[in-house]
């Protein structure tokens, strides 16, 4: 065989690997950006679920606080009604009682009648017990809106983990169906996100 025979053979053989060369930079390039934005993603759903969390212990604490004066005003309340009744009775059974005695037990009487009033129901102050109670569940509410939100985030940070490492093994391998994977992953995690602000769909956890 002739040097010039062998040296055409080379180049033919050698030509795929010119070409194949080129397309591994391509696909690592893409990969890499993909990776990059994936991180990113990563990030908005770690930040996501720390506002969730952050929110939820902070409204916890509010309905606690909340329920804690509701509980405080109702034996106030109920120390007040016990007196009434026994102020009552006593002016009901003590004939001897002056006048004058009688109208200071009168007083009495309306003053703790009017507390109990109040202590049921004051809009103007907001701590009645009646503004105390829809304020607590209030708080509830949104305590468990924060706490249906956590899920989603957590499960979305799972996948943007598990998609950035298999993306990253499809760099190493230059593997198109690990990218693949790994791009279904992301996907999942976007929507998971996107619920987890959201809350399209409640997720149980």
């Amino acid at each position: 065989m002739e040097t010039r025979e062998i040296a055409e053979q080379i180049h033919e053989h050698s030509e795929p690997h010119a070409h194949a060369a080129p397309t591994h930079d391509w696909f690592r390039r893409i990969a890499a950006i993909y990776i990059g934005v994936t991180a990113m993603l990563l990030a908005i759903a770690t930040m996501g679920g720390a506002e969730a969390t952050k929110d939820m212990l902070n409204s916890n604490i509010h309905a606690s606080d909340t329920y804690a004066f509701y509980q405080a005003k109702n034996i106030r309340q109920t120390l007040y009604q016990t007196s009434t009744a026994q102020l009552e009775l006593l002016a009901a059974g003590a004939a001897a009682l002056s006048e004058t005695d009688k109208a200071k037990a009168a007083e009495l009487i309306k003053r703790y009648r009017d507390t109990v009033a109040r202590y049921e129901s004051e809009p103007e102050t907001k701590e009645g017990k009646k503004e105390l109670i829809a304020k607590a569940k209030a708080w509830d509410a949104k305590r468990d809106h924060a706490a249906a939100k956590i899920p989603n985030f957590e499960y979305a940070e799972a996948a943007f983990q598990i998609a950035i490492v298999l993306g990253s093994v499809a760099i190493v391998a230059v593997s198109s169906a690990l990218l693949a994977v790994s791009g279904l992953l992301a996907v999942s995690g976007i929507f998971l996100t996107l619920n987890g602000y959201l809350l399209l769909v409640p997720l149980h956890h």
